[in-house]
């Protein structure tokens, strides 16, 4: 009984449970594009030009089903076209370096000369999907050699986990996207960068059984899937 007591104090007090915090604690998305959202509301003559960089493989790339790519039905572009509704005055590029078919260590190899050099405002890495065949001590590697390059630069980054995989049981706690998951999300805290979980969001429609409808082909999204994406990568740039 003198157990006890003590216990449910605790629990009375919302003192968390063993494992991750109750409150995310990566980076604040109403506070960490502050000074940025400032300068997306300047207007000519004193504005410049904003580039936000998206670096991955074939989904931010745009592939579809037998590998048509939906360009402007892309995560990436229907960003843009949502930024330009809140942010009239703002000159705005949306700058690919995603390759169909990458992973984080060929992307991380070309990362300097091919990435860094459009000196981008936001940087946002999506590899998860590819990174199965790579593992989880190599994809952490190389993923943090990319975020650490950013740092160094000011970057702000923006860290996604993956989209899905029909072929993957994304419901089954464990499964290779689900650690992949979980190695991004540390990553998003230890460097105090921002975070998209948009393995998240389609885990909530697959417990509904609707991935189906959000899916161009096995694991590619369609414009359901990519809308999914792009409305929580929005919520990163809320005035």
């Amino acid at each position: 009984m003198r157990f006890l007591l003590p216990c449910l104090f605790l629990l009375l007090l919302g003192v968390p449970k063993t494992g991750r915090a109750q409150k995310p604690s990566w980076a604040n998305p109403d506070s960490y594009l502050a000074e940025l959202k400032k300068e997306l509301d300047v207007q000519w003559p004193k504005n410049r030009t904003i580039n936000l960089v998206f670096h991955g493989h074939s989904v931010p790339a745009g592939y579809w089903h037998n590998h048509e790519v939906h360009t402007l039905e892309s995560y990436p572009n229907l960003v843009l076209t949502e930024l330009k509704k809140q942010y009239p005055y703002a000159v705005i590029n949306v700058i690919v370096t995603a390759i169909g078919g990458e992973n984080s260590l060929k992307g991380q190899e070309r990362f300097e000369r091919e990435v860094l050099v459009h000196k981008p405002d936001v940087l946002f890495i999506d590899y998860a999907l590819n990174d199965r065949g790579a593992g989880l001590e190599k994809a952490k590697e190389a993923w943090e050699k990319m975020i650490q390059s950013a740092l160094a630069r000011k970057i702000k980054l923006i860290l996604l986990t993956p989209s899905p995989d029909q072929r993957v049981d994304i419901l089954a706690a464990g499964n290779p996207l689900d650690q992949h998951t979980n190695q991004i999300i540390q990553l998003a805290e230890t460097h105090q960068i921002g975070l998209v979980d948009s393995y998240a969001q389609f885990k909530k429609v697959t417990a509904k059984g609707d991935l189906v409808k959000y899916m161009s082909h096995v694991n590619h999204p369609n414009l359901a899937g990519h809308q999914l994406i792009a409305d929580e990568l929005l919520k990163w740039f809320r005035k």
